[in-house]
């Protein structure tokens, strides 16, 4: 691990030069790349720096044991010798995890998808509420969402709701919700009181980029048409609603929140981009299936992944066991809790298989 720490600060000294040199600032391009790449290495290296520190008290204080001391000298000398150890093996636990190999994918901005399951018109409010909780943790995270498409109901629900998350890391910490979402509550329109359970999906996928995925135009069958509201009724008086169908994989996107017929078909395009990504990673890697099951970020839309049980004021993350008692803080957006949780199993499961 110290060898590749080495390289990782030789590497960090040589882009702090390159970003300090007139002719690279005057270029902003390649000055953004390299900084980018220097600030990427940024925490690594401020630890490592740190353990060398450390290892170097230790070889002063062990040169002092060594030496004819004092009784008490020797015993504050040995109770440093043991905190330094400690601090030790804490930093190099956490270069361990830094050096784990990185997602390339946890940069991007996201697209998120979230549909009604079963449980009829409950399920479309659920949709409402978990749209919500992450507007408000894009809100506390200082991230912009952007409206893409949406299918709302006359109950103030949605059928469906598709949206794009931009920020710093924004697929690092939001990979996580791609799931079944579960919730139990009593629905206001229920006269006994009893308690049904309900369920939405949760889609996140990393957005793409044209360079990521190319799209041939003859490979598109774009129909345009008016904006319908509940019930059907039309909302708009021209032709600015904009479906796409990319013939060779059946794939449909609809967009139509727009009054832009130009705005809707971009943002159709982004997100059939973002689907035809997220199929071709999921085809690249199922021949690791297995190690995929194996942690929690693996995407899989079919699976339970949390329950919201209102009776309780419970949240229970099934594929980590967590539970807390503070729906309503959750659903208010604080999901960093659970969302810390779930970074580090996956860290834990990483460096199982790394050993």
């Amino acid at each position: 691990m110290i060898g590749k720490l080495d390289e990782i600060e030789a590497r960090y000294v040589e882009l702090e030069q390159q970003i300090a040199d007139p002719a690279v600032i005057a270029d902003q391009i390649t000055y953004r790349k390299l900084a980018k790449a220097h600030s990427d290495l940024e925490e690594i290296v401020a630890k490592y720096r740190k353990l060398k520190d450390v290892m170097a008290e230790i070889v002063s204080v062990k040169e002092m044991l060594d030496g004819h001391l004092e009784p008490d000298m020797r015993e504050l000398a040995e109770a440093e010798l043991d905190e330094l150890e400690s601090r030790r093996g804490a930093l190099e636990s956490e270069l361990r995890v830094l050096l784990l190999p990185s997602d390339p994918r946890d940069e991007k901005n996201v697209i998120v998808e979230i549909r009604a399951g079963t449980g009829g018109d409950e399920a479309a409010l659920f949709v409402g509420d978990l749209f919500r909780m992450y507007a408000r943790y894009a809100e506390r995270h200082g991230w912009e969402l952007e409206s893409m498409a949406s299918s709302p109901t006359e109950l103030g629900g949605f059928k469906e709701i598709i949206f794009m998350i931009s920020g710093d890391k924004v697929y690092s910490r939001l990979k996580y919700e791609s799931g079944v979402h579960r919730v139990q509550r009593v629905p206001e329109t229920e006269a006994s009181g009893r308690i049904h359970t309900s369920a939405a999906t949760v889609a996140v996928l990393p957005e793409a980029e044209e360079v990521d995925v190319e799209i041939d135009p003859n490979d598109l069958r774009i129909d345009v048409f008016r904006s319908s509201g509940h019930g059907g009724q039309s909302v708009n008086t021209t032709d600015s609603a904009v479906r796409i169908t990319h013939i060779p994989t059946g794939m449909v996107v609809t967009c139509q929140d727009e009054k832009s017929q130009h705005k809707n078909r971009d943002k159709a395009l982004r997100v059939l981009r973002a689907r035809l990504l997220e199929q071709l990673t999921e085809e690249q890697e199922a021949d690791i299936a297995e190690t995929r099951k194996s942690q929690v970020g693996s995407g899989d839309r079919s699976e339970r992944i949390r329950t919201y049980n209102f009776p309780q004021s419970r949240v229970t993350d099934h594929r980590i066991g967590l539970t807390t008692h503070r729906l309503a803080y959750v659903l208010d957006g604080d999901l960093d809790e659970i969302i810390e949780a779930l970074i580090l199993h996956e860290q834990g499961e990483k460096l199982k298989r790394a050993e």
